[in-house]
């Protein structure tokens, strides 16, 4: 499918990946339609795409919770546009904390968002797209929707879930004979946004980003390549592919390095950090940003894990191999 000229619906718009998914497609002179619940941070975006070779921004402050509001987000971008080429599903919260300690109502929150806000843009997407007859729905998940951590249960089931969405619905396009419209599920790996500094927390520690940490216009990157050429799942970052590949063959073996790595590097063991919601239920103030300002942090232990990870699973090759 082309890009240029694309009209384009990205929610979670107003930081992090979603925005720069937002800014990617606004170089590549697309028509972007902005989705969050941050009304400044919406409109600085659309400052931010219009100052990329005049591309064209809407601003629909949403909930993506809201069933009817995602709707009218999707009624306003035909209204405006006249169409919908790519829906990309981004919207994202997260909390920390003991699987005890977490309070049931902000584990339900994360699932309302990560979970039923996927659900209700891919049902407004659709709705459009199978009327149109083409079109591309991009979800963003997590290398965490296929290798899971300790401390983060409700994201992590949240991802697994974006995941078992996007094989349903291609299932069910291929039954119904749809050739033209497509889902993908995008996989990154830690990246360097606001997520952590946004997360509601109960762990006494403070969240930091889990290296090697990869920049958000990486993802971006790889959602404009889905609407080129559509795949089913792609995992951003070599050391998400890495993890991913070994927890196939050795999830016993990866389960516990990743529990031990979470602990040491996930959660600082310097800085405390008091009990809170974070942007659960309140968004945070301010025109928001790309970054999170992690791009420094070092990749050295992450490449000492997936280094150990290979060299077990060629290890376990060898003897399965001995043994047949």
């Amino acid at each position: 499918m082309r890009v240029r000229d694309s009209v384009v619906v990205v929610t979670g718009a107003s930081s992090g990946i979603g925005r720069a998914t937002a800014l990617a497609f606004a170089r590549k002179g697309c028509a972007v339609v902005l989705a969050a619940r941050r009304a400044e941070a919406l409109e600085a975006v659309g400052r931010e795409c219009a100052g990329h070779r005049g591309a064209k921004a809407l601003a629909v402050p949403t909930d993506v919770t809201d069933a009817e509001a995602v709707d009218d987000l999707a009624r306003r971008a035909v209204r405006r546009f006249g169409r919908i080429d790519v829906w990309v599903n981004s919207a994202a919260v997260t909390v920390f904390g003991p699987f005890e300690e977490v309070p049931l109502e902000d584990f339900r929150r994360v699932l309302d968002v990560n979970v039923m806000g996927y659900v209700h843009g891919a049902r407004a997407a659709l709705r459009v797209m199978r009327e149109q007859g083409r079109g591309t729905l991009v979800n963003v998940s997590s290398v965490v929707g296929a290798v899971s951590q300790p401390y983060t249960h409700a994201y992590g089931m949240s991802k697994h879930a974006v995941r078992a969405l996007g094989a349903s619905l291609r299932q069910e396009l291929l039954l119904d004979e749809v050739k033209h419209i497509h889902v993908c599920t995008v996989l990154p790996s830690t990246i360097d946004t606001p997520l952590f500094e946004h997360a509601a927390n109960y762990t006494g520690r403070k969240p930091v980003a889990m290296p090697p940490v990869y920049s958000p216009e990486r993802v971006a990157r790889a959602v404009v390549d889905l609407v080129r050429v559509p795949r089913r799942e792609v995992v951003v970052g070599p050391m998400g592919r890495a993890m991913v590949l070994e927890s196939r063959g050795m999830p016993g073996t990866v389960e516990r390095m990743m529990a031990r790595h979470v602990d040491r590097t996930h959660l600082s063991h310097e800085e405390p950090a008091p009990a809170g919601q974070g942007n659960l239920y309140v968004p945070a103030p301010g025109e928001g940003a790309v970054h999170g300002g992690w791009g420094g942090r070092r990749r050295t232990a992450m490449r000492r894990l997936a280094t150990a990870a290979l060299l077990a699973g060629a290890a376990g090759v060898a003897r399965r191999a001995r043994v047949r």
